[in-house]
This record gives C-alpha cells, sequence and structure tokens, in this order.
C-alpha cells in the first residue's frame, strides 16, 4: 500500500512545470522553527542545521514527570537545479522518567530517535523571481512601498520522504511511556506541502500542512503557521504554532524565539515551546547553530534563456538586413 502512493507523489511531484527558484545570499535556513520554507538552498550550497533541548514535561492522568534531552539535526543540499533540495532531518532524545503512582517513585530511562526522514524538495511556484527580473517602479516610491494584492500569493513547494524509525510508534512511546512498542526498521512516507510569503517591513509568512507516517500504526496529520519578522540585517524574532492528530498523540504546540547572523552563512538561535494542555504539559527550551558550505556559482534563469535566444535570432534578422549572400554563402555589404 505505500508504495504505490509513494510512486504516484513522486511521479506527480516532478511532472510539475515550474517557474524559477531563488537563491539567498544570506544562509536560507528553517530553524529555529519547526515548520520548511518553500525555497531550497539553492545549488552546490551544503548546510548543516543542528541544536539540543531541554525539556520538562508532566502527564496528569499517567501521574508521571519527565525530564528530556533532545538533539535536532539537519543536513540540505541543494543540486542538479535550483529549485530542488535533498535532506535527511531528524531528532534524538532521552527521557528520564518519574512515575509517582506507587508508594515509592521509580525511575526509568527510554532514549530512541523520535524522528529521522530522509527527503527531497521541490519548489513548484516562485512568484518572486518574476518580479526581481522586472525591478522595482522607477518612478513611484509608494508603488514599491505599498500592500499589493499579489503579495497574497505565495511561493509554493512540495516535500515527500520517507520515515526510518527504529520502533513502530516513537511519538507514541514519548508521550506516554507505558505504551507497548515494537523494536525494528519501520519504513513509512512523509508528505509537506509547504507556502512561503515574503510581505514588505521583513515579514515571512510560512505555512506547512503534513501527512506523516501514512500506513504505519499511527498516521498523523497536522499544520505548522511560522510568522518570522527581521528587526535588523542581522536579528530576526518568530512565533509559530503547530497542531498535529492521531490515535494516540494531539497537540498545539507554540513555539517563539530569536535568530541572530554571525555571518552571511552562520546563524545562531534560541527559542522556547510550550502548550496548553496536561496530557502531558510540554516545557522545552532550546538553543542551536546553522552553518553553509557555499559553492554556489550562478543563478539559472528560465527568463535569461529565453533573452539570450531572442537576441541571437535579433542578431541574425539584423545581418539579413544589413547585406546579402553571394552564392558562395558569404555576406556582402553595401
Amino acid at each position: 500500500m505505500i508504495r504505490p502512493l509513494v510512486t504516484t507523489f513522486i511521479l506527480f511531484f516532478f511532472g510539475i512545470t515550474v517557474v524559477t527558484a531563488q537563491y539567498t545570499e544570506t544562509i536560507n535556513n528553517n530553524r529555529p522553527g519547526g515548520s520548511q520554507g518553500a525555497f531550497s538552498v539553492g545549488t552546490q550550497v551544503l548546510q548543516f542545521e543542528g541544536g539540543f533541548g531541554l525539556g520538562q514535561e508532566e502527564h496528569r492522568l499517567l501521574q508521571n514527570e519527565t525530564s528530556a534531552f533532545a538533539i535536532d539535526y539537519a543536513i540540505r543540499y541543494g543540486f542538479l537545479w535550483e529549485e530542488l533540495e535533498v535532506s535527511l532531518m531528524g531528532e534524538f532524545q532521552r527521557n528520564l522518567i518519574t512515575d509517582n503512582r506507587g508508594a515509592n517513585a521509580t525511575e526509568d530511562v527510554f532514549s530512541n530517535f523520535r524522528s529521522n526522514t530522509l527527503g527531497v524538495k521541490y519548489l513548484v511556484y516562485d512568484p518572486y523571481r518574476k518580479r526581481d527580473l522586472e525591478g522595482p517602479n522607477l518612478y513611484s516610491w509608494k508603488a514599491n512601498n505599498r500592500f499589493q494584492w499579489r503579495d497574497l500569493i505565495p511561493a509554493v513547494s512540495l516535500y515527500a520522504g520517507a520515515n526510518l524509525d527504529f520502533i513502530d510508534i516513537p511519538e507514541g512511546k514519548f508521550e506516554n511511556n507505558t505504551l507497548t512498542t515494537v523494536e525494528g526498521l519501520q519504513l513509512s512516507p512523509k508528505f509537506v506541502l509547504a507556502t512561503q510569503n515574503n510581505f514588505l517591513g521583513g515579514f515571512v509568512f510560512v505555512s506547512n500542512i503534513i501527512v506523516d507516517r501514512i500506513g504505519a500504526p499511527n498516521p498523523r496529520y497536522g499544520y505548522i503557521l511560522t510568522l518570522t519578522h527581521t528587526i535588523t540585517r542581522w536579528f530576526s524574532v518568530f512565533v509559530e504554532n503547530q497542531g498535529f492528530k492521531s490515535d494516540l498523540y494531539s497537540d498545539q504546540l507554540f513555539r517563539g524565539g530569536i535568530a541572530a547572523l554571525l555571518t552571511k552563512d552562520w546563524q545562531v538561535d534560541a527559542s522556547v515551546l510550550l502548550n496548553f494542555k496536561d496530557t502531558p504539559s510540554r516545557l522545552w527550551g532550546r538553543v542551536g547553530v546553522s552553518y553553509r558550505f557555499d559553492m554556489h556559482d550562478k543563478d539559472e534563469f528560465i527568463e535569461d534563456k529565453g533573452r539570450s535566444k531572442r537576441e541571437r535570432k535579433k542578431d541574425k534578422k539584423q545581418k539579413r538586413e544589413d547585406g546579402i549572400e553571394d552564392d558562395g554563402g558569404k555576406q556582402l555589404k553595401f
């Protein structure tokens, strides 16, 4: 059942006609939020993103408390086309669980990969590249700095990945330590529809619609909404809401944090996560760092290719108008 779904999605994934892509002069990062932006890192850009977090969780019904430590990581690489990116993203977590149900509290330790996903992302529509090529309105400052309805049209990308789980229901196990799991490599697909709006004033809005672990014992459906604001060239802040639902665990998570550029290729960040339920309650703090090896050469514009072809035809036409050819094919000038 899983294989036909994956095959169908991949055929659809690469069969869509695209317009353009976008390489950025500074690091294009998904951190510190949980969403994926629509744009790739750019061809020949190898990017590493990682961090660690400390969390406290308390489950009222199970009467336990959890002290958690997690390491998250992402390796992203752009190749072949500006629109295409391959990535490995995951998180390893260690829980120290205190069970308060008995007369004497007991402790247990559980650690495993919470997620580990290998996937590809493809930008299928970019409304900004054409605007960049057109350039600003040289006659009106107001026209360049006011809201326009076309700003509501987002860039759109599709992501398809394979989850590499080492227990059958990792998300459920981390939130319910009494759950019985089966060890061994488990494969399942993950699909994400990502959109991104770059608004005036340094605001960026990203949305993700996620279908995860289809065909696995505990499929999950969710969304992420992220709003980022660039305060200065070097600092930005973000707020984020993530919601998801599965048979074993559903929640609404809220994140907020700050990111700082050290150089155009280095970024550091810090964030907090919390929710408003008690099965379990969650409070996390995270810090992270990102770095890219920028081997990007030159942006490839579809419009540039068309313009070059038109210019070659124009040159040939001009030559024909300027002279005629003799029988030997040599052009005669007048």
